[in-house]
């Protein structure tokens, strides 16, 4: 067997450094976060994030329709469902599709959370009495960093975008 012909080329390292760019504060969406993007793809449904939660953050209530990968570099976090399990530096969570949770971050944290995580599709987000309120995925978290750093008067964060252009794979 030979080497296969590469589908696509790649010309260099596709690589954010995290600690070269100042993350987008997205207070005014979602208080209390300032978020590295690293990889959003809408089409696939797939956000790669680095995010930094203030002391006092709570997010809504939300369902997963996919499942996460969160490994937790700094601070401290837990669900309010789950009081007991608090995630700490260095720790990796796995959560499942169709899990619904509270995220938050005590009020007396020392110091922001700060995490990565790998979200496939998205987050259906409720109020805490089981309202809806919006769907979180990475066609909107793209639009909320584009609009806040715009607002903000700041360039956009380099981050990986596929670009898959769709269209019929015959020319007519």
């Amino acid at each position: 067997m030979t080497l296969p012909a590469p589908i696509n080329e790649q010309h260099r390292l596709l690589c954010v450094h995290t600690d070269d760019i100042d993350p987008v504060d997205v207070g005014a969406v979602l208080p209390g976060l300032k978020v590295w993007p690293l990889f959003l793809d809408s089409e696939n449904g797939y956000w790669i994030l680095r995010v930094q939660f203030a002391p006092g953050t709570r997010l809504p209530m939300h369902f997963h329709t996919g499942t996460v990968h969160f490994y937790q570099l700094s601070g401290v976090w837990n669900y309010a469902e789950y009081p007991e399990d608090v995630l700490k530096a260095n720790s990796y969570l796995y959560e499942p599709g169709g899990s619904i949770h509270t995220f938050m971050v005590p009020e007396d944290a020392t110091e922001p959370s700060d995490g990565f995580m790998v979200v496939q599709g998205s987050n259906v987000n409720f109020t805490e009495e089981g309202e809806f309120v919006n769907v979180m995925d990475a066609g909107w978290i793209e639009h909320v960093i584009l609009e806040c750093c715009k607002a903000q008067g700041r360039p956009i964060p380099r981050y990986i975008k596929p670009m898959a252009k769709a269209g019929f794979s015959d020319a007519e």
